[in-house]
């Protein structure tokens, strides 16, 4: 039987995006360095960030659907707050707008839909071709590509990627040029999956343009999520991938599959090519 719940046991990926209720729609968090990436906190983090604030707003409705967030700002570590207003609450589906605060300056302005998942989940079809990936033990693992990237991206302490051997040239000096990247994705602390929790991992592998030979920091402009289903136990199969830049941006259109093979979340965001 395929997962319905999007309950898992608190883990440390749930202390990190805690929020408070201050009442009035408005909610404190924590913003921790430990999410850094680049120049900034990673938008998939504070989007978790975000998105749990809503999930505290309506808790008959927990489980994001479509999520769109506008990053007007980069996020830092240290406190902020999300001040959230209800657009709609009727039947199936709820609307909620939230904006993340700092420092008196709001840094991302996000619209999203939820839902009890539960009462929705119904037929899937697609037409989606699965990624096919090495094994794991074949692959490699962020853990043992050296210090320099967690001296960047901090984050990587607290999750796994193995790529394909074939798909990390950009890691060496030898991108591809084919705008891919893919790889093997869990939690270090072994956090099931749930479908909240997709909203983050759509956002965290390297930007695809590394792959196109353009390393450096890629601000995001706006990134929609669409969570599709509650992934099944196991690892998760995550690709990236581009097919134009222009104006100096670039789109990032990520798929990710469970281990059941299902599509369970496809995301798109406008990124700026990446910066020293």
């Amino acid at each position: 039987m395929l997962p319905t719940s999007n309950m898992v046991p608190m883990a440390e990926y749930d202390d990190d995006i805690a929020v408070k209720d201050l009442g009035e729609g408005r909610f404190a968090a924590d913003l921790l360095g430990e999410w850094t990436v680049g120049g900034g906190l990673n938008g998939g983090y504070l989007l978790g960030v975000i998105g749990n604030a809503i999930r505290e707003l309506i808790p008959a409705k927990p489980d994001p659907i479509t999520i769109s967030a506008f990053y007007l700002g980069p996020g830092r570590p240290g406190p902020a707050e999300v001040h959230t207003e209800i657009k709609r609450d009727g039947g199936s589906l709820a609307v909620v707008a939230a904006d993340l605060v700092q420092e008196g300056e709001k840094r991302i302005s996000v619209l999203a839909t939820y839902a009890d998942r539960s009462r929705i989940d119904g037929e899937v079809r697609t037409t989606a071709i699965e990624p096919v990936l090495p094994p794991l033990e074949e692959c490699v693992s962020t853990h043992a590509m050296g210090p320099a990237m967690l001296e960047i991206a901090p984050m990587y302490r607290k999750f796994e990627l193995r790529f394909p051997p074939n798909r990390v040239g950009w890691a060496q000096g030898e991108p591809s040029g084919e705008g891919v990247i893919e790889a093997w994705f869990r939690f270090r602390d072994d956090r099931p999956t749930d479908a909240f929790s997709l909203i983050t991992i759509a956002d965290l592998l390297p930007p695809v343009a590394f792959d196109l030979g353009l390393p450096g920091w890629s601000p995001t402009l706006e990134l929609t999520v669409h969570v599709r289903g509650v992934p099944a136990p196991g690892w998760l199969k995550v690709r990236h991938a581009t097919r134009n830049l222009a104006g100096g941006m670039f789109e990032e259109d990520c798929e990710i599959w469970d281990s059941a093979g299902r599509l369970v979340a496809q995301s798109r965001q406008l990124a700026r090519t990446p910066r020293a």
